[in-house]
């Protein structure tokens, strides 16, 4: 009798072990399809940034300073590996496009340009997309992370690859550069 009690607690202890384990597995794929939902974002919004540097060539030529600005960052952000790397490559690249809008705001014809406004709307838009998808993974992160220290898989996450993976966040100095709006003087 005591051998089949024993017995029903190792197979409902293994049971445990793999729903826990299955739990982690699912987490670990649902963190990695929202890093591919931020990573198709991310690159939609690096596609249109030569297009909208060269509309803004046209008519603000001589400003090469910003546009190199705003094509290396990006450049750099394309380049950019994994969500601490990304995030800072992001952050430098919202800067230089705040500066490439805020020279825009020099050129009135610039402004009035319909292609131009149609990027701006475009990016406008990616902007928003990558926000709700960098949320998404953030919080597919949180719970996978959360999951990795939870008992019972805290005793067996790390032996089996189950590592924490890191948050898409904008480091601090890049966000503030991102909120300070550039000076326009004429």
């Amino acid at each position: 009798m005591l051998g089949w009690i024993v017995l029903g607690l190792v197979v409902l202890l293994l049971l445990w072990l793999i729903v826990a384990y299955n739990r982690l597995v699912a987490l670990r794929q649902a963190t990695a399809q929202a890093w591919s939902d931020v990573d198709v974002q991310l690159k939609q919004r690096h596609d249109l940034i030569p297009n909208l540097v060269e509309t803004v060539k046209g008519y603000a030529a001589h400003e090469r300073g910003t546009l190199d600005a705003v094509i290396q960052a990006r450049n750099a952000a394309a380049a950019a590996r994994g969500p601490e790397a990304q995030g800072a490559a992001e952050g430098q690249l919202a800067g230089a496009l705040g500066r490439l809008f805020a020279l825009a705001e020099a050129y009135p014809d610039l402004k009035a340009n319909t292609s131009f406004l149609q990027l701006q709307s475009e990016l406008a838009d990616l902007e928003n997309k990558i926000a709700a998808a960098r949320r998404f993974y953030n919080n597919a992160v949180a719970e996978y992370n959360a999951m990795t220290e939870s008992i019972p898989a805290v005793f067996f996450a790390g032996a089996l690859g189950f590592r924490q993976r890191g948050f898409f966040e904008v480091p601090e100095a890049e966000r503030t550069a991102v909120q300070t709006v550039p000076q326009v003087r004429f």
